[in-house]
């Protein structure tokens, strides 16, 4: 009778605002977490506004290569959004692997 009584008007049980706050704990923490302007700020003005140009200066600046769980954590970005970046500059010929998961930079 009582649950009935609660889910006919509504009225959220203690479980529903467990959940409601869980998420928003969720949330509080993804907003404290680096951010991607904050990451990528420094490659942004070099190699321009694009999410490209933070990837491709982050790789020009590596070294001898740089993996790519290294790129996705100086980069920020999510691993979905990365491949298809490092797909796309290495279409466009301007990044090339040197191995399996380690990009450098091309000459052009």
């Amino acid at each position: 009778m009582v649950k009935y009584f609660l889910r006919y008007y509504n009225i959220p049980t203690k479980k529903d605002l467990e959940k409601i706050n869980a998420k928003m704990d969720h949330l509080e923490n993804l907003i404290h977490q680096k951010k991607y302007g904050e990451v990528a700020g420094n490659y942004r003005s070099k190699y321009g506004n694009t999410a490209s140009g933070v990837v491709l200066g982050v790789i020009k600046n590596a070294q001898d290569g740089i993996r790519f769980a290294q790129l996705k954590e100086q980069t920020g970005f999510e691993e979905k959004k990365l491949r298809n970046i490092v797909f796309r500059l290495n279409k466009l010929g301007k990044i090339k692997t040197k191995s399996r998961g380690v990009y450098i930079p091309t000459d052009k």
